[in-house]
């Protein structure tokens, strides 16, 4: 019921309308928010959950998204989500990732320097992507998950 309720306030919808997706997500995500979020996301990038002009709502394809594969966990999915990001961004996401959890800004700006990049915009990037958040003077990974995968992938 809290998925659904969720569900519903996000697309400003009857519980009874949204009942079904949110069944589905909760099947997906196993209730884990972190991950019911970035599906949303994905899903909506993806065109199985859009508004449509016409009828003034959101839509979905109930049965693209049951079939729709998944990573069985979260570490794997944001893996996915990183590696299909420009190398220039997952270049930035790896040299955040060595800071920890967060980053200053004012840290990022000296390496851009130092390395003549923009990594700024490259982390503004990954924050327009729900991977980071920009908020006092920072760069922040939403979930450790998230700083993990930036760092596993200078393994492969």
């Amino acid at each position: 019921d809290n998925m659904n309720t969720l569900v519903s306030n996000i697309l400003c919808l009857s519980p009874r309308l949204t009942q079904s997706l949110s069944d589905i997500l909760y099947h997906k995500t196993k209730g884990n928010p972190l991950f019911f979020c970035q599906l949303m996301i994905s899903l909506n990038r993806e065109g199985l959950l859009s508004v449509s002009l016409s009828r003034r709502r959101w839509e979905w394809d109930e049965e693209k998204i049951q079939m729709r594969k998944i990573p069985d966990n979260v570490a794997f999915f944001f893996s996915k989500m990183i590696n299909e990001l420009s190398e220039d961004v997952r270049t930035a996401l790896r040299v955040m990732s060595c800071f920890g959890s967060s980053a200053k800004i004012s840290l990022i700006e000296t390496l851009e320097q130092a390395l003549n990049s923009p990594l700024a915009r490259y982390l503004d990037v990954a924050v327009s992507e729900g991977l980071l958040t920009k908020s006092d003077g920072r760069y922040h990974f939403v979930h450790d998950r998230v700083q993990e995968a930036a760092y596993d992938i200078m393994k492969s």
